[in-house]
């Protein structure tokens, strides 16, 4: 079967993210503390984004409800979804949350992957088309704004690439920052970031594609072809994908075809083998969209995205570890 996202798995997603975006605790803080002063509440810190375990998943935990209202108007929790927004994004919550990015050491805070977050929650609401939505859109702008420049000062001082399978890869962050970038009319942004991406990757070829690790919610291999093509026109990135991985249609490298085992999923770190067979999945099928109908690559890319669905999508929800932050992930593989 083909999996796709029906009004009922989007309200069961939304139910998830309801339940946890204002959960405080357990709480894992990327917090870096300058003195005793600095010991206060997760909430005292980040007015916004104070549940989900992480500031992170609390940001995208946001942009899965965001993104399913605009899907799903008649969506039955669209209205607990504006409720817990019209409380979130006012000017004064914003403001807090930029703050925090002023401390002297915040320098390193979430970087990249809650910046690229915030962005793309950010073009989300600039999507919303009601008055709601762009009055959330318009109080989120300042921190939205606040993160573009980070990668602004960033990404030129950034020699190499970060290839790893979790929070830190660059590839991940940069292709949601592009989605940003073009949403929200960032055409520095939007320049920088093709750019980057052909500084770092443009000679990678025949990749060998040694995974998974067994922490990743993310294939390396698969991230990068995914930032390439959606940063590349398409000419560029054709010649590219083929020498990067020229025996896709033999299902080669052979480690890219096969969906992780999550052998104990109330394991935070284990838990993410959950997340890399979503985002494996979302990787398939974008990257087979770009394929011409008869390019034998696209059937061996859009079995195996199913085969990734299908042995995670059932354990989106069931334990903490995986629940505060999957669905995200699902959404990702589902609509792509």
């Amino acid at each position: 079967m083909t999996h796709t996202l029906s009004p009922e798995l989007a309200s069961q997603f939304a139910r998830i993210a309801l339940g946890h975006v204002t959960r405080e605790y357990p709480n894992k803080l990327d917090h870096v503390m300058a003195g005793d002063e600095a010991a206060v509440s997760v909430r005292a810190l980040h007015p916004i984004f104070y549940g989900s375990f992480d500031w992170h998943s609390c940001v995208h935990g946001y942009w899965l409800l965001a993104r399913l209202k605009r899907r799903f108007p008649a969506l039955p929790e669209a209205q607990a979804i504006s409720g817990l927004f019209d409380a979130a994004f006012t000017e004064a919550n914003v403001a807090a949350e930029r703050a925090y990015l002023a401390e002297p050491l915040s320098g390193g805070f979430e970087r990249p992957y809650g910046w690229a977050w915030l962005l793309m929650l950010a073009a989300e609401l600039k999507s919303h088309e009601d008055g709601a939505g762009a009055r959330w859109s318009t109080a989120l702008t300042p921190l939205a704004e606040a993160f573009a420049e980070r990668f602004k000062s960033f990404l030129p001082k950034a020699t190499y690439p970060v290839r790893t399978g979790v929070h830190t890869s660059t590839a991940f962050a940069l292709r949601l920052a592009m989605d940003y970038a073009e949403t929200c009319g960032d055409a520095e942004l939007a320049a920088l970031i093709p750019a980057t991406l052909k500084a770092w990757h443009a000679e990678d070829a025949d990749a060998q594609a040694w995974e998974p690790s067994g922490d990743a919610f993310l294939s390396p291999v698969l991230m990068e072809a995914e930032a390439l093509r959606r940063a590349l026109p398409e000419d560029q990135f054709q010649a590219w994908f083929f020498a990067f991985l020229p025996r896709l249609a033999a299902s080669d490298p052979p480690a890219l075809f096969v969906p992780a085992t999550v052998s104990d999923r109330s394991d935070g770190k284990i838990a993410h083998l959950d997340g890399l067979n979503f985002s494996r999945a979302w990787c398939f099928r974008a990257l087979a969209s770009a394929l011409p109908e008869t390019d034998p690559r696209r059937a061996v890319m859009l079995d195996a995205a199913e085969r990734h669905l299908d042995a995670s999508l059932p354990h989106v929800a069931g334990d903490y570890m995986g629940e505060h932050w999957l669905a995200s992930f699902a959404l990702l593989a589902l609509e792509a």
